[in-house]
């Protein structure tokens, strides 16, 4: 079978069909994408035909120099696509209050950072911007932009998304990390807040409780009913 990258090859060396076939055979990708977004109340077709525009999209734009692989390439940019339809189409919201509480939050961290010479804490935002770690946490993932190959992993800071991905990741591994965040999403406000700190900011259960303003038992309970949780809901 002829690889992606030697249909990329044709296409952008004048072979319109090449193209047709790399969106064809790559479709299964866009779907496996797209039912992460079932629970959004959008038919599975409708969230496929949006992310084949990013699939499309991700064909028109790739560039070998970019040093990873067709499908990594892709992935962010079908998963932006729906994104963007989700919330243009009104299906997700977010309310002033939170894209203030964001604000004000982003306000704070610069502040912070250039008073520290670091990257402040959560907690640290927390204190500076009058909001709790919950409802930054909330906010900051309530607008962030949909993630491109090339934005900066660190604001400032000339490393990006592409910099970080492995040009040997299997979409088998890309779709993973797209079943992490699905199941995040699906959480309680709570229970996504404790997992997020403990494994992705690798906070312990002591300054976890403490940021959020419970016993360290409390949140030992709640980390073990989630995990048991994604358990018993996932496949093995």
């Amino acid at each position: 079978m002829v690889s992606n990258e030697t249909l990329l090859k044709d296409y952008k060396g004048g072979d319109i069909k090449a193209r047709d076939t790399l969106c064809s055979r790559n479709m299964g990708l866009v779907v496996s994408i797209a039912k992460r977004f079932t629970g959004s109340g959008v038919d599975i077709e409708d969230l496929a035909q949006t992310g084949s525009l990013g699939l499309l999209k991700a064909i028109d734009n790739f560039d070998e120099g970019f040093g990873v692989k067709f499908s990594t390439y892709a992935v962010p940019m079908i998963m932006g696509e729906i994104r963007r339809f989700l919330r243009d189409d009104g299906i997700l919201k977010v309310s002033r209050s939170i894209k203030e509480c964001a604000y004000k939050g982003h306000a704070a961290r610069e502040e912070l950072a250039s008073t520290l010479g670091r990257e402040p804490t959560l907690a640290e935002i927390a204190q500076r911007s009058g909001f709790s770690c919950e409802e930054l946490l909330e906010a900051f993932d309530a607008t962030a932009p949909p993630d491109s190959i090339n934005r900066s992993v660190y604001q400032d800071s000339d490393s990006e998304i592409s910099d970080c991905l492995k040009s040997s990741d299997s979409e088998e591994k890309i779709v993973d990390r797209i079943t992490v965040e699905s199941i995040l999403n699906n959480l309680e406000k709570r229970e996504r807040q404790i997992i997020v700190l403990r494994y992705f900011k690798g906070k312990t259960q002591q300054e976890i409780a403490r940021c959020i303003g419970v016993s360290q038992v409390q949140v030992s309970r709640i980390e073990k009913s989630v995990l048991e949780k994604i358990r018993k809901t996932q496949p093995v």
